[in-house]
């Protein structure tokens, strides 16, 4: 195979590309600076010599001419920029146009070469490896998923000091038995020989004990070391994407002669990289239309009252299970006048019929595409297309996609989709018993609670926030946490301050565990979450907690303002048996925040041992598993005189009649299938089971 001279440095001069372009586009906004003109004079000198080291003379040339139109920038970074971005942005066009074709120069000579059966020399080993990482997405989960797994043993590990800690008391017992008065001269030989054997075992197991101990912490931070790097590996931050549509918005501007300010929000957000790549495309055309089509010239908005430059703006936020892309802008709005009449024109509808058409029914032909207000095809407008691929990729992501308009004050395209994993920045905090995450970009204080900040009224409880009056309510009442610890919710000692759009809500939680970032998994279709949830992520040792939703938060403290707290109940413990970590996961959440406590297992075999150490109220045993199934688990237990009076429930993806007649049969008093789950239903069932047992 014929060897590629140019393969590392097309890998480093795309980077460099992508910096110059990003630090150029800087330039142009008021955090241009010397330090920064100078970083963008190093990158071009930097793909200079990169160039010329492969003897690429054109691309080194191209990066000579940056250096040229950076230079004046040096003692002046704000004189004359916009033309030297122009300059640069153009350079960088030309270079990237050099890269595909060598790209493709390369693959062309490399074919010829296999045909040929020509044999190349091997390249010469290169000093610093590429920094480009591509990965198989199904092999990061599995890589994940282990990681979890093995983070869930080492929690049994950890546990396994407590019995060597048992062991060196014992050994200690033991030198107090032999040390004790009254023992015969006769056997001082032998009590002698005990201690010494005694005191070795103290010091052999107190010396296990230490170095068992360090190394579990050592193995654990490590562990969540590389879980924490998969965990960004699987995503990608949505900031890759905005580079390229601020360069988008300003080519538009630039070529339409008008003046557009590029602003953007959720940069920090982390999404699959297959969700970016597709909502990419409909996000650069939204940003073109509104350019081309919302933002008005420096005269018309003079005119207006506006500022001269016009503005777009993008944001990326997390609602619930799904995330929203929004591309706003300042501008005229649609004309709806206009998109009746290019309707009418294309013969979609007849001219009456237009007339009367409702503003939701315009904005659905717009967005079935064919439709232009534009009086002639331009290289940025004119063929009806933009929303048709906005609405395309929303489908396409399983969302929907939502236009407003305002005469006069602009528009908002907004694509929602749901999100298979994403990342965010949250705040840890345990509310009764429960541990849940509150997304940090919501959160705007967190306050110690004193005597006298909370005021009960006639609506419930509330306090005094920059100087209005919010609602409080313990965050164990929206997550049904409250009756699992006595007195929790009146335990409750830091407010946590929650903003949504309809304003701010306090939540009362009883320790805060810190800032860290969390991945978000949705959960389960149909697994029945309550509005509050917004997914659920794995802690360092892979136990489950909830994220939150703010928007849902600030909802439910309005709502539960004079609700009245359940009193303090036993919590029945329930043993949950299945081989899959998501489904133990989510049974675990669910049934932990209805009141129950929960014992994990993840085999029919492990199971039936647990059974043998303690009383359970109820089974909830999975089918299909490797060993034992969940069929021959329920009759084993069935054949117990311990254990045949403890209900049983199987939950499995099995819906064969003969599947659930042998869950009858076998003695199951409850066969629910999982694409079926109700969470409202499963817990009632339970709920009577428990009572009855």
């Amino acid at each position: 195979m014929a060897s590629d001279p140019y393969k590392y440095f097309r890998i480093e001069a795309r980077e460099l590309c992508a910096e110059l372009g990003k630090g150029a586009l800087d330039l142009e906004h008021a955090e241009g600076s010397v330090d920064k003109v100078a970083h963008l004079l190093r990158l071009a000198h930097t793909l200079k010599g990169a160039a010329r080291v492969v003897k690429h003379i054109e691309i080194a040339d191209l990066a000579h001419a940056v250096e040229d139109a950076l230079e004046p920038l040096r003692a002046q970074p704000g004189t004359g920029a916009r033309a030297s971005v122009d300059t640069v942005l153009a350079l960088v066009d030309q270079i990237r146009d050099a890269l595909a074709r060598l790209a493709g120069a390369d693959a062309a000579a490399a074919a010829a070469a296999s045909l040929a059966g020509a044999r190349a020399p091997l390249a010469a080993p290169v000093a610093e490896p590429p920094r480009t990482l591509r990965a198989d997405l199904r092999e990061v989960d599995d890589l994940l998923e282990g990681l979890a797994e093995a983070h869930g043993q080492l929690g049994g590990l950890r546990r396994s000091v407590g019995d060597i800690e048992r062991a060196r008391r014992l050994a200690e017992l033991l030198l107090d038995q032999l040390a004790a008065p009254g023992r015969s001269t006769a056997g001082a030989g032998a009590g002698a020989k005990a201690r010494s054997l005694a005191e070795e075992l103290r010091g052999l197991v107190s010396s296990f004990e230490q170095g068992l101990a360090r190394g579990i912490e050592r193995v654990d931070r490590e562990l969540l070391q590389v879980r924490q790097v998969a965990q960004r590996l699987r995503l990608l931050p949505a900031a890759a994407m905005f580079s390229l549509l601020e360069r988008a918005a300003r080519d538009v501007a630039t070529t339409l002669g008008k003046r557009v300010s590029f602003e953007t929000k959720g940069a920090d957000v982390r999404l699959d990289a297959d969700v970016l790549g597709t909502v990419q495309g409909a996000l650069m055309q939204a940003v073109r239309n509104a350019v081309a089509h919302g933002i008005e010239t420096e005269s018309e908005r003079a005119l207006a009252g506006k500022p001269p430059a016009g503005t777009v703006r993008l944001e990326i936020e997390r609602r619930g299970g799904q995330v929203a892309f929004r591309c706003r802008d300042d501008g005229r709005g649609i004309d709806r006048q206009a998109v009746r009449r290019a309707a009418a024109a294309r013969g979609l509808l007849p001219a009456a019929g237009a007339a009367r058409l409702s503003d939701d029914a315009l904005i659905g032909l717009l967005l079935r595409g064919g439709i232009t207000t534009s009086a002639s095809v331009t290289a940025v407008s004119g063929r009806g297309i933009g929303l048709d691929i906005v609405r395309e990729a929303a489908e396409r992501l399983g969302g929907r996609v939502a236009v407003t308009s305002e005469p006069g004050r602009g528009t908002t395209v907004e694509i929602a989709a749901p999100v298979s994993l994403s990342s965010l920045e949250a705040l840890v905090v345990e509310a009764g018993a429960c541990t849940a995450a509150i997304p940090l970009e919501a959160i705007r204080r967190v306050v110690r609670l004193a005597p006298g900040d909370l005021a009960r009224t006639a609506d419930g409880q509330s306090m005094v926030f920059d100087g209005k009056v919010i609602p409080f309510v313990p965050l164990s009442e929206p997550l049904r946490a409250g009756a699992r610890v006595a007195g929790a919710q009146a335990g409750a000692t830091t407010a946590v301050i929650v903003e949504g759009a309809s304003g701010c809500a306090a939540l009362g939680v009883n320790r805060l565990r810190g800032a860290e970032t969390v991945v978000v998994q949705p959960l389960p279709a149909g697994s029945g979450a309550d509005a509050v949830v917004a997914g659920a992520s794995l802690d360092a040792e892979g136990n489950p907690r909830l994220v939150l939703y703010p928007e849902a938060l600030v909802a439910a403290a309005a709502r539960a303002r004079g609700l009245i707290r359940p009193a303090p109940r036993a919590r029945p413990p329930v043993l949950v048996v299945d081989d899959s970590l998501t489904t133990r996961m989510l049974e675990q959440s669910i049934l932990e925040l209805a009141g129950y406590e929960v014992d994990l297992a993840v085999s029919a075999e492990e199971g039936l041992e647990k059974a043998a150490r303690r009383r359970y109220a109820l089974f909830l045993v999975d089918v299909e598993m490797p060993g034992m199934d969940g069929f021959s688990f329920v009759a084993t237990t069935q054949k117990d005189p311990t254990l045949r009076d403890i209900p049983a429930v199987l939950v499995t993806s099995r819906d064969a009649p003969e599947d659930r007649a042998r869950g009858s049969q076998v003695g199951a008093k409850a066969y629910i299938v999982k694409t079926e789950f109700d969470q409202t239903e499963l817990l009632d069932r339970i709920g009577k089971l428990v009572a009855r047992a």
